[in-house]
């Protein structure tokens, strides 16, 4: 792999401790690839044979029962994915694809192993990202089973205006269909969601959203810290 993507990846939280000669045993075994969008990565139920580190680009986490499918989480760079079958060596829980074009690191996970069992900081570190993706899902969980999906969508269109910089116009960083499977919704609900926002000030265009009364749009969503802040 090119040195030239060293730094990006020892930036990241899971490798900055590490030290510097098992950072580079983990490198010189890891390659760097670039995927068009669309592009199946890696399926449920697989041996998970690579760690992903992803570099630019981004990817839907997926999973697939009886003839339906549902997105569970979109990853953005630059973090890694799956980090939990890798360390237990252990089938992939979720499928993998690409949504635009990505370059993508992967890292042989018995490279990945080898070092948690030897280096302190790395393991730790893995302890740490383990514990972040748990309390990511127990939110994700929370988000689910609390609220309506009326409120769902409020608090969604509150954290995507945030991600935007707080713009009172953004764009949706989802096309519809898969924003109604990440929501839990059916695009019927998704659609009539939208519509029960608009007396909160909300407006759709296509995939543009506008909020012209965020008080009122705060007030009914009643966003949460410990359901909506993934840093918490």
């Amino acid at each position: 792999m090119p040195e030239v993507h060293y730094p990006e990846i020892r930036a990241l939280n899971l490798f900055a401790g590490m030290q510097e000669a098992h950072f580079q045993a983990l490198m010189r075994g890891a390659y760097v690839q670039n995927f068009p969008p669309q592009i199946d990565l890696i399926s449920e139920g697989e041996p998970s044979d690579f760690l992903h580190v992803l570099i630019s680009g981004s990817v839907d986490l997926f999973a697939r029962w009886n003839g339906r499918e549902t997105s569970l989480a979109t990853v953005r760079p630059i973090s890694s994915f799956i980090l939990a079958a890798t360390i237990r060596n252990s089938p992939y829980l979720m499928s993998a694809r690409t949504l635009e074009k990505s370059r993508i690191i992967l890292i042989p996970s018995q490279d990945v192993r080898g070092i948690f069992d030897v280096d302190g900081e790395f393991a730790r570190a893995v302890v740490s990202e383990l514990a972040q993706c748990y309390r990511s899902v127990v939110k994700s969980q929370k988000d689910l089973k609390l609220r309506t999906s009326l409120e769902r969508l409020a608090n969604y269109v509150l954290r995507q205006q945030k991600r935007a910089g707080g713009a009172a116009s953004f764009d949706l960083d989802h096309e519809k269909r898969r924003l109604a499977s990440v929501l839990g919704m059916t695009p019927e609900n998704l659609s009539r969601a939208f519509k029960g926002l608009q007396p909160y000030g909300v407006t759709v265009e296509g995939a543009r959203i506008t909020i012209r009364d965020q008080p009122d749009l705060e007030r009914f969503a009643r966003p949460n810290p410990l359901i909506d802040d993934h840093a918490t």
